[in-house]
């Protein structure tokens, strides 16, 4: 153990404060360097022994990944949500970087997933369309906020249209009000453009990898839902099971349960009170929960076993909203042992149970 050596980083946009332990857990060394990388490669070489090295995820995790990976055994990038020791007692950059060296050598660090090179660019692509999307959306919000502010109803589309734009703006009397919409209006036909730009790139990148056809197979799945999932999860094997892929999706239960077993005539028997459910887990990837459950509702709307089941669903109790989320967790294990297998969808095979 005494030639393994763990490595805590504590990365700001000047300087890394690093920590170094032994397989002992005893501190050898700590200092302060400039965030360079051949700065941090020369760090790394004056270093013996087998390396594993972690930092944060954030702004440089990316960058320091593909860095630091070739020159030591792992590197992790670690959720800052999970590290809870962080927050307790004193904190500098030298206590957090001794701390995450003490967490990656007792195993308690949750890493994040930081995918392969041969996605990257398909990953920026998303990246790029969705932050347009979300973009046009606030835009979208912005306009029928300023009209709301006068009393004005518009609801539906149109309000957007470039047909009845004039109209629109003639129902604000204010001068200055209907020179901030009209700015917001030509953000937003930029916003589109872009939009559609990216929108091409990405599905035209989305067609070079060998899963796409296949996971268009699967109901409910589009181009666009199809590209994205390609991006965001890159390889089905980074989980194990479909609960795995629920939880990164936002699709798992949370559940809550004490006192699992009771003393009955001198033996311990499991009790039989009911396991507390606290609703769907909040850590997740909230684009991914939409594609899944995009997915089910347009897949809930065609003819076919999908919607016979969530009509069952419904006329046996289930609530619409929680019926349509079985049928997303039912897409999800789908689309996951699909990829897995690199078959295409055959409805003859889909058995309709409970996800």
């Amino acid at each position: 153990m005494t030639d393994v050596k763990y490595i805590g980083m504590d990365v700001h946009q000047a300087s890394i404060s690093i920590a170094v332990l032994d397989g002992r857990g005893a501190l050898l060394m700590q200092s302060t360097i400039r965030t360079h990388a051949c700065t941090l490669r020369e760090f790394l070489r004056g270093l013996e022994g087998t390396l594993y090295v972690t930092f944060e995820e954030g702004t440089w995790s990316a960058w320091l990944y593909d860095l630091l990976s070739p020159h030591v055994a792992q590197a992790i990038a670690c959720d800052p949500r999970h590290n809870a020791l962080l927050k307790s007692g004193n904190k500098s950059d030298k206590i957090d970087a001794r701390r995450l060296a003490e967490l990656l050598r007792a195993g308690m660090l949750k890493p994040v997933y930081h995918g392969q090179r041969n996605s990257h660019r398909l990953k920026e692509l998303s990246r790029s369309y969705l932050t347009l999307v979300h973009d046009g959306t606030r835009v979208m919000n912005r306009i029928k906020a300023i009209y709301r502010s006068q009393g004005i109803r518009c609801a539906g589309q149109r309000v957007y249209s470039l047909r009845y734009r004039v109209n629109w703006l003639e129902q604000l009397r204010e001068p200055g009000l209907r020179q901030r919409a009209a700015f917001l209006y030509q953000q937003l036909d930029g916003l589109q453009t872009l939009r559609k730009q990216a929108r091409r790139a990405l599905l035209a990148e989305s067609r070079n990898h060998p899963a796409h056809r296949l996971l268009l197979s699967v109901p409910g799945l589009g181009l666009i839902r199809v590209a994205l999932l390609l991006a965001l999860i890159q390889t089905p094997h980074r989980f194990r099971s479909k609960r795995q892929l629920w939880a990164y999706a936002g699709l798992a239960l949370v559940t809550r349960t004490s006192a699992d077993y009771r003393l009955v005539r001198g033996s311990l028997e499991r009790s039989r009170k009911p396991i507390a459910i606290r609703g769907l887990n909040q850590n997740h990837n909230h684009d991914l929960k939409e594609i899944f459950k995009s997915a089910a509702l347009r897949a809930c709307r065609l003819p076919g076993p999908w919607r016979d089941s969530f009509t069952k669903r419904v006329e046996h109790g289930m609530k619409p909203e929680l019926a349509r989320l079985t049928m997303a967790r039912k897409i999800a294990a789908l689309t996951l042992v699909l990829w897995k297998k690199g078959e295409h969808y055959n409805p003859e095979k889909l058995i309709m149970q409970a996800a």
